[in-house]
């Protein structure tokens, strides 16, 4: 059994990080004297700090939780990327944003490296402008080493989904200022071989305690944003978002646009105009190209 209590990184430096016997339980809770990191801007305070007080309670509760033998290494980007985690959210979260864009779970290229929701670094660097320092995980797969932002492995999903955007609106703001990106789940999961396990490619019961504690921060980012449509996606985060909201009464539209993963083979074939025909349809495009 692998428990993620077992393997905070936060408070280890990279000389304990590899050692046995040393892991310490990570102080997850948010200070009540936390003020924004001064390299980010926040322009409203009370959105983002409980959009990262949401998911902070999240993590402590995941921390919790175990997991069978198909699950052999797990990170948590919230705990060891949390510096260029939380310069997202404070740079770019704030009230009046009506759209959220909703994630399954961070890729091993993507958000894993760089804390940020498909986030692609060389994206994440050179057009969002995220800094900060990124840790390691205290347990790593050899093959899925965490380099942070200057990992160079690039992640295709992350690619597709900010290329589009940034194609689309010139400048990070024209997306945020309508916009949000979140993942339901933070954490990464792989087997022995280092392969990538989405949530629902966990067994039945692993899966279910997992995204129910995801469905409960899902409703208290939605509370805290204030959205009026939720995105999904792909057809997991979708369907995932509208049962969830549902069951705990919102009445919020909810959507879904075709995941940008190279793993689906309609998204090799013209994802960026395939997701540009459906927003369209939704009535975001419009707001993102005014």
């Amino acid at each position: 059994m692998i428990k993620l209590h077992d393997v905070p990184s936060s408070q280890l430096d990279n000389g304990d990080a590899g050692q046995e016997g040393k892991h310490q339980e990570a102080d997850i809770r948010l200070d009540p004297n936390w003020t924004p990191a001064p390299s980010c801007f926040c322009p409203n305070s009370t959105a983002a700090t409980r959009f990262l007080q949401a998911e902070l309670d999240l993590s402590a509760r995941l921390r919790m939780l175990t997991f069978g033998e198909t699950v052999r290494y797990i990170y948590d980007p919230l705990d060891y990327a949390w510096n260029t985690h939380r310069c997202y959210v404070e740079t770019y979260c704030h009230g009046g944003q009506n759209v959220l864009f909703l994630g399954m779970n961070p890729g091993p290229f993507g958000m894993a490296q760089t804390g940020v929701p498909f986030g692609e670094v060389k994206f994440v660097r050179d057009w969002l402008k995220i800094t900060g320092e990124v840790g390691r995980p205290a347990v790593e797969h050899p093959k899925r080493r965490i380099t942070g932002l200057a990992c160079t492995q690039s992640e295709v999903s992350g690619a597709r989904f900010w290329g589009f955007f940034q194609e689309l609106c010139g400048e990070p703001g024209n997306f945020f200022r309508h916009c949000f990106v979140h993942n339901l789940c933070p954490l990464v999961f792989m087997g022995e071989s280092g392969k990538n396990l989405t949530p629902p490619e966990l067994p039945a019961a692993e899966r279910d305690t997992l995204l129910s504690h995801c469905d409960t921060t899902l409703c208290q980012v939605v509370t805290a944003l204030g959205v009026s449509l939720v995105i999904g996606v792909g057809k997991v985060a979708e369907q995932r978002a509208r049962r969830a909201l549902s069951e705990a009464g919102f009445s919020i539209r909810v959507e879904g646009i075709m995941h940008p993963s190279p793993r689906n083979p309609l998204a090799n074939k013209g994802w960026a105009s395939v997701v540009r025909t459906k927003l369209e349809e939704l009535g975001v495009l419009s707001m993102l190209t005014k």
